[in-house]
């Protein structure tokens, strides 16, 4: 039992490395096709076809700006392949006077990317938990629905995550997450519905099996959109 556990977790951390190794070659790949596709052949500066005169236009970025440039943001937009949720949420504080009421952060605002598109994802994220004894810092929560967001994702696994993720470390009584999004891949492509959001949730413990729980949390994050 214990070597299969052992495996388990050799295979988890071997997943991990892989997708951090993975993901700057990826970005890599995207910003040189996105370069190759948008460098000019031609570097002529065009001409005004009734007076034959040069038009005066924004100077062309040398390669090595261009390919700097979106690089960082690549990284800056999936920096969550390099860190691990978990990490933050194992610094947390036992002496709370055995606090174990219901823990919310509402409107937790988040930017992520679509997996499918690559295109953007913007929302509030709502977290909730029912603590043990054990309280973590309010700031760590926010700082898991980072991690996550900064990867490509699709917003139904992304809630999951992170009430997993909670549950995992925290062992509290329960765990709600709500997620009301807004994706680009809808609003400016293919439908074009600029006004539609997405909401999702996750709920584990108490959260799904007793309703006054699950009303107690719902009530305290009010009516959530992604504007306000």
């Amino acid at each position: 039992m214990t070597k299969k556990k052992s495996r388990k977790n050799t295979s988890n951390i071997n997943k991990k490395r892989i997708s951090a190794i993975a993901m700057p070659v990826f970005i890599c790949v995207v910003v040189t096709g996105i370069y190759i596709i948008t460098k000019p052949s031609v570097k002529v500066p065009p001409v005004a076809p009734a007076t034959g005169a040069l038009i005066e236009t924004r100077p062309i970025l040398t390669d090595a700006i261009f390919t700097g440039r979106v690089a960082k943001a690549y990284r800056d937009w999936f920096s969550g392949y390099s860190e691990d949720p978990n990490d933050y949420l194992h610094r947390t504080f036992e002496e709370v006077e055995d606090y174990d009421e219901m823990v919310t952060l509402r409107g937790i605002d988040f930017e992520s990317h679509c997996e499918h598109h690559i295109a953007l994802i913007t929302g509030k994220a709502y977290v909730a938990y029912l603590p043990t004894n054990k309280v973590v810092g309010i700031s760590k929560l926010a700082r898991v629905v980072d991690v996550y967001a900064r990867r490509f994702q699709v917003q139904e696994k992304m809630t999951a995550q992170i009430a997993n993720s909670i549950e995992e470390v925290l062992e509290p009584k329960g765990v709600g997450v709500v997620i009301v999004a807004r994706h680009a891949c809808m609003t400016t492509r293919g439908v074009h519905k600029s006004n539609v959001d997405m909401v999702t949730s996750t709920m584990t413990g108490s959260f799904r099996t007793n309703d006054a729980t699950r009303s107690e949390f719902l009530n305290t994050i009010g009516n959530i959109s992604v504007d306000h």
